[in-house]
């Protein structure tokens, strides 16, 4: 009886594990104990790598990262999976047999997310040849971090690395290398990004230490990216210069014209204000001063000096006038009105003639104390004072001509050129070194 038992027992205790494959068979898997590393006890297993990459898919400057999908492949030789072959032909399994031998335990250094595509399949692949040689591909997207610099933004250059480690086995027992050196590196030449050029790509390798654990080989690609400028120059920069030109216009108007002066300078000061808003809303809150930032700044400095200039005219020019009525007043007889018929000058008593009443009245009309006929922009107050009587000047002397000149225009005349010179040296040394 126990002898007719104990097939049927064995039998029933078998079906308990899942049934091997001919190619498991062929490999021998239930041989071998997978946990361990291939040769464990002897030298470093050599890993090579070499990386094939798909899309480059987003830089975020606020987040200062990126997103990359690549196929990651790696090469090494586990003799324990050799098998006999007539042909020499290798053979390819999906994730399923990936899970039951060694693989490298690869992970992504600062990497923030990461997966492996699984539409429709996991995208996995590993492929044995006869000798024992592996190799082993993953299809991954993920994101890791870049460290930006972005004083120089939107003029800047970027250099982001994708950072490839072992995460449990040191340079003690895995050695990471790139399989062809630089060329192990490939990118689809379809990749493009909407505001970023991609100069090279380019690979290098590093050891990494941590104190608790020991010595790490890392792999690194690193990729250069020059930033688009024309999308700012046509948002950013031509507004906030059309609007420094547009404050400029006030200089042209007269400067009793003050409904149209300050609504102008009003209107572009806020206009800087909301481009800067504008800007800084879609960039991180970094410690530093961008190149951006100075351009903006300075432009809203001009407007807003722009608005200051006008406030200095006003001031000058009510000065002005009451110091000519304060002046008038003074004055026995003030000619250079514009009807010299109206004149009721006494030659006996101010000094004056018929001939210089009518010689200082031709030179404007009511209301414009001497403005010149040929449209000058100076003011001129031409007053003839009696020069012998004592209560004025103290002396006795021949009556004469005292002319006082008044340029009330002198700050809008000297801001028309001030005003574009500085700017236009502005750009040209903004441009010349950040360009």
């Amino acid at each position: 009886m126990i002898c007719l038992l104990l097939p049927i027992l064995k039998r029933s205790s078998d079906m308990t594990k899942s049934p091997m494959t001919k190619s498991e068979q062929l490999l021998r898997i239930d041989d071998h104990d997978f946990t361990m590393r291939p040769a464990f006890g002897g030298p470093p297993i050599p890993v090579g790598v070499d990386v094939q990459v798909e899309s480059l898919d987003t830089i975020s400057e606020v987040d200062m990262d990126f997103t990359m999908t690549l196929y990651l492949r790696h090469y090494w030789k586990d003799e324990r999976l050799s098998f006999p072959s007539t042909n020499n032909q290798s053979m390819t399994f999906d994730s399923r047999l990936a899970k039951k031998i060694w693989v490298p335990d690869m992970f992504f250094v600062h990497s923030k997310r990461s997966f492996i595509h699984d539409t429709t399949t996991d995208n996995v692949m590993l492929r044995v040849h006869p000798d024992g040689n592996v190799l082993y591909s993953l299809r991954i997207t993920v994101t890791a971090m870049c460290n930006m610099d972005l004083s120089r933004f939107p003029l800047d250059t970027q250099t982001c690395s994708l950072e490839i480690e072992s995460y449990a086995y040191t340079d003690d027992d895995l050695m990471l290398y790139w399989k062809k050196g630089n060329e192990s590196l490939n990118t689809d030449e379809r990749i493009s990004l909407s505001q970023f050029l991609i100069q090279k790509f380019h690979t290098t390798t590093k050891l990494a230490f941590y104190s608790s654990t020991g010595w790490y080989n890392r792999l690194y690609i690193h990729f250069t990216l020059r930033r688009h400028v024309f999308f700012f120059l046509l948002q950013t920069y031509f507004p906030a210069t059309l609007m420094v030109m547009l404050s400029w216009v006030s200089f042209w108007i007269d400067r009793r014209a003050v409904p149209a002066r300050v609504p102008l300078g009003i209107t572009t000061v806020l206009t800087m204000s909301t481009i800067i808003t504008g800007v800084n809303a879609s960039m991180p809150r970094v410690s530093y001063i961008k190149a951006v930032d100075i351009y903006l700044w300075v432009s809203f400095v001009f407007v807003f000096l722009s608005v200051i200039e006008y406030a200095a005219v006003n001031y000058l020019s009510t000065v002005q006038e009451r110091k000519e009525r304060k002046l008038r007043e003074r004055l026995p007889c003030t000619c250079g009105i514009g009807n010299p018929d109206d004149m009721t000058c006494d030659p006996q008593i101010s000094g004056y003639t018929t001939m210089d009443v009518n010689r200082t009245a031709n030179y404007g009309t009511a209301g414009n104390y001497g403005m010149p006929e040929n449209g000058g922009r100076q003011e001129r107050m031409l007053a003839q004072v009696v020069l012998g009587d004592p209560q004025l000047t103290g002396q006795v002397k021949r009556p004469g001509y005292v002319n006082i000149w008044i340029d009330t225009h002198a700050i809008d005349k000297y801001s028309r050129v001030l005003f574009p010179g500085s700017y236009a040296l502005f750009n040209i040394i903004y441009w010349s070194i950040y360009s």
